[in-house]
């Protein structure tokens, strides 16, 4: 019997059992992720001792110097304004990265395939019962004419 590769082209599916893990990736996530999850912990943890422990127990674990308390509200505080601003911004440069409504651009784009200039014609050629037409993109005008009829101007004529 010809053994195969768990994902051949004669065998798309995986052996099963599966084959054991190969000893070539490294582990350096793994400890990179237990050190982070660690001091994260170990930070909050002194950070929550400093802003309630009173300075007599501080100074009593040999501590001489540390920030002043109002600190312990003020980065909290600072830091949600700060992701706030963040969002607040993103948002802004996203507003005013997009057109205004009566730009072209919100209509089309520089990759819309029109068909050549010749008038409405060329929609009307590829509509013949066994005609097999080009594809192109239809323009927002003659859809919105087909779908909501002719503009009226002011004085109630219709015009193209």
């Amino acid at each position: 019997m010809v053994e195969k590769d768990p994902t051949s082209p004669v065998s798309p599916l995986a052996q099963f059992p599966p084959l054991p893990p190969t000893e070539s990736r490294s582990r350096a996530p793994e400890f990179y992720g237990f050190v982070a999850w660690t001091s994260t912990y170990l930070l909050f943890c002194v950070y929550v001792l400093w802003a309630l422990l009173p300075d007599e127990y501080i100074i009593g674990l040999g501590v001489t110097w540390y920030p002043n308390r109002e600190w312990a509200i003020l980065l909290p505080a600072y830091s949600m304004v700060l992701v706030l601003l963040t969002y607040f911004t993103y948002f802004a440069l996203a507003l005013a990265a997009t057109p205004p409504f009566s730009d072209i651009s919100t209509i089309t784009d520089s990759r819309a395939h029109l068909p050549p200039i010749t008038g409405l014609n060329s929609y009307f050629d590829h509509a013949r019962p066994n005609a097999v037409p080009e594809m192109y993109d239809i323009p927002i005008g003659l859809v919105n004419r087909v779908i909501y009829g002719s503009r009226r101007n002011h004085a109630g004529k219709e015009t193209p």
